[in-house]
């Protein structure tokens, strides 16, 4: 095992500047998938479980998800909820509970409503409501990218270690060119998110620049 002295964020940006393997690359058509950027986890001024690392971080998710409209690609967007009796959220919902626990993200609740800053048009959006980390787990998803023929995943919201992490891994082994947007992406600190982000880009995705992705979906007519 290699040690360093480094922080995770000095070492993300290290991986950034020198780039070890061939990227995945984009294909010729895309979903953006945003994972569960609600209440529970945006606004830091109501809840403790929020974070936030870019401020302009639903900014740019706004940008790409006009952009894959202007397309006719598709646009999904997730959040997490729970029965009352919490019993859909299984061994997941044993570790606390508290009125902060994820399994207290009830249907119908604040905590569950998507941030009043996310774009979402809701008469072609597509909208799934998940219990699990993946956006893929038991959701329709996997059906709705067979559908419209994409073989590229691009994936925003929160957390980078948790959710994002997960649905990019099973991305990748679904078959799917995957990329993350490293200023769409966010968790509670950013050990945990530099760490992630370091991981996923040599591993499972292309992490890179929104900025790039827009250029993309800019140039791909």
């Amino acid at each position: 095992m290699q040690t360093t002295d480094k922080t995770a964020k000095e070492i993300f940006f290290d991986v950034m500047a020198t780039p070890q393997r061939v990227p995945f690359g984009f294909g010729k058509k895309a979903v953006l998938v945003n994972v569960d950027p609600q209440k529970a986890y945006t606004r830091t001024d109501l809840f403790k479980t929020a974070y936030e690392t870019d401020p302009k971080q639903l900014d740019y998710t706004n940008q790409l998800a006009r952009g894959f409209r202007e397309k006719g690609w598709p646009v999904v967007w997730t959040h997490v909820a729970f029965l009352d009796s919490a019993e859909d959220a299984g061994v997941w919902g044993t570790r606390t509970d508290t009125p902060d626990s994820l399994q207290n993200i009830k249907y119908d609740s604040e905590r569950a409503e998507f941030d009043e800053r996310c774009e979402i048009d809701r008469s072609r959006d597509v909208i799934y409501t998940k219990r699990m980390p993946s956006a893929f787990f038991e959701t329709p998803l996997q059906s709705l990218l067979v559908w419209h023929q994409v073989d590229t995943v691009i994936i925003t919201g929160g957390s980078t270690s948790g959710c994002i992490r997960a649905t990019a891994v099973e991305s990748l082994s679904r078959g799917y060119r995957t990329i993350v947007p490293m200023e769409c992406v966010s968790d509670k600190h950013e050990s945990y998110h530099y760490a992630n982000l370091t991981d996923l880009h040599l591993k499972y995705a292309d992490v890179m620049s929104v900025a790039d992705v827009l250029a993309w979906l800019d140039g791909n007519a």
